[in-house]
């Protein structure tokens, strides 16, 4: 997930440098938006204005999400021992300017390397709040618990991404945690080059794994769960060892003899027991066992927490279509990610497709009309974009290329949504990016698609009253039953303009327009976790 760690230092100006400029971006709650499309359908890309009609048009619907990653402090916080209040500003920072940009959906890291950004019982603090692994923030406070809470407050969904095998990193500047998988259970545990890395085929490392997510999920109020393409380690060469990356996988570069993984004991073990796998489908089948389980416990725990997936975006090779060519996560990684998918493992699937649409060999149109082929449950489609190549040293992005592809992925019905990589990028406006979003296509905000294969009941009625005072109109709101959000249209003149809040609030106000005047019709329904709107209720008339 992390692409070039050593250019980190370009990516930290990022919270700091939104938190001098301020509010560059503004928060329009009644911004026009427009949709013909059904629930669950994208948003179109220029969804300004709807005009005509009695009745409310279906509301926009788009996964509109960005990675906040915490390994290396690529973007949050954005150094070690911070204070809490100095933490808290930063992911204030953060959300404010995801709420500006009409996102509904941040993806936080929460466990980079066998550690924890909240309070465990299993693993150690991670070294990246405080400096050291095991250390608290000062003064003590949650940070997951502080995300999410804040997270709601503005109507955004809080993701809990977690790395499900990778035990230290190789920029970890402390010393393990005494509690720390490294100190604690070290048979489970092998050392990968300059990674120490949870052995898949440990029962021990994957246990650890599916306790500290299910934890997670029983523990806190988040949205989702999110791994990303770190399974088996990527591979390095076996002279010299460098670091395990992703790097080299997205160059199309492989090594002349790669170092394998050292997991020879539990591969002993398992031929003694009589089992019949040949080595590589042996570690798939690891992995595939708990990708099935994460899966199986979060809908034992929490029947409204999506599972979601972001593997690396090139399929196995015996599928691929004519002319895509590259790394094989199947042959390298041992994550055979089109069983998930069409097994059903998963809720959303996110394919790192971080190459522009024009890129022969790995074509972000093509590939993503691959995944959408293997798709056969219909489970949401949300590719990853490599958002921060914008401006980067090398390889570098023009801001178009994100904007296109953002078309590009709304103009197929099967995919409703994107996630960039990484949240640094919006929040430095690099070449201006946020701007761009914002003006052509972010201009309204858009509800998560519905997940129905989760549940389908639809939300109680909320109750609301409405009252004219002086320039605007006020909606007194009171949320029913499983009300997460409130959908809210108002019609001025001839256009009907849309807004989300969250269901914490009690009062909403509709300003009347400068040329339109007051709104004459508006309507308010409640959203539930899973994205499913409920009845409509006309809560003002101006006959």
């Amino acid at each position: 997930m992390q692409p070039d760690l050593k250019k980190r230092a370009f990516a930290l100006a990022g919270v700091a440098g939104a938190l001098a400029l301020g509010g560059f971006l503004t928060a329009c709650t009644t911004q026009p938006t427009a949709s013909s499309t059904q629930p669950g359908a994208p948003a179109p890309a220029d969804a300004s204005m709807v005009t005509g009609g009695d009745q409310p048009p279906p509301a926009p619907r788009e996964f509109r999400a960005a990675w906040v990653s915490t390994v290396a402090n690529i973007d949050w916080p954005s150094k070690q021992n911070l204070t809490a209040a100095q933490q808290q500003a930063e992911a204030l920072a953060i959300l404010d300017r995801a709420k500006a940009l009409n996102l509904n959906a941040i993806v936080l890291q929460v466990r980079p390397s066998a550690d924890a950004i909240y309070a465990s019982k299993i693993e150690p603090w991670s070294e990246y709040l405080s400096g050291a692994q095991g250390k608290a923030p000062q003064p003590w406070y949650d940070p997951l618990k502080f995300w999410v809470t804040e997270a709601h407050a503005r109507g955004i969904e809080l993701h809990a991404w977690f790395n499900p095998y990778r035990a230290r990193h190789d920029g970890a500047r402390s010393p393990a945690a005494p509690n720390h998988i490294t100190n604690a259970n070290p048979a489970a545990v092998k050392r990968y080059g300059k990674f120490m890395w949870m052995d898949p085929a440990e029962e021990a490392a994957s246990k650890q794994t599916l306790d500290v997510i299910l934890d997670v999920v029983r523990r806190y109020d988040i949205d989702g769960v999110h791994i990303d393409d770190y399974f088996y380690p990527y591979p390095i060469e076996a002279t010299p060892a460098e670091v395990a990356g992703n790097a080299a996988a997205l160059d199309g570069k492989t090594g002349k003899a790669e170092l394998d993984f050292p997991d020879q004991p539990a591969w002993d073990r398992y031929v003694a027991s009589g089992g019949k796998l040949d080595r590589a489908s042996w570690r798939r089948d690891n992995v595939n066992r708990l990708i099935e389980n994460i899966y199986n416990g979060i809908r034992r725990e929490k029947s409204w927490v999506r599972f979601g997936i972001s593997p690396f975006g090139l399929g196995r090779p015996d599928r691929r279509p004519p002319g895509i060519t590259g790394f094989s996560q199947y042959d390298k990684l041992y994550a055979d990610a089109e069983l998930w998918l069409q097994n059903g493992w998963l809720d959303y699937f996110t394919p790192q497709l971080y190459w522009p649409i024009s890129q022969p060999g790995q074509a972000y149109d093509v590939l993503l009309d691959y995944w959408i082929s293997q798709n056969t449950k219909g489970r949401h489609m949300w590719p990853g974009l490599f958002t921060s190549r914008i401006g980067a040293p090398t390889k570098d992005y023009q801001p178009e290329e994100v904007l296109q592809q953002i078309s590009v992925t709304r103009a197929r019905p099967a995919a409703s949504g994107h996630v960039h990589f990484s949240m640094a990028a919006l929040m430095q406006n690099r070449k201006g990016i946020s701007d761009q979003l914002r003006a052509t296509r972010y201009t309204g905000p858009a509800l998560v698609p519905a997940t129905p294969w989760l549940g389908g009941d639809a939300p109680g009625t909320p109750l609301v009253a409405a009252e004219r005072r002086k320039n605007a109109l006020q909606l007194k709101l009171k949320a029913g039953k499983a009300n997460a959000l409130y959908a809210i249209w108002a019609r001025h003149g001839n256009e009907w303009r849309f807004a989300v809040a969250p269901a914490s609030r009690v009062d909403w106000t509709i300003p009347d327009d400068d040329k339109l005047g007051a709104a004459d019709a508006v309507f308010v329904s409640a959203v539930d976790r899973l994205g499913v709107e409920g009845a409509r209720v006309q809560v003002w008339n101006k006959s």
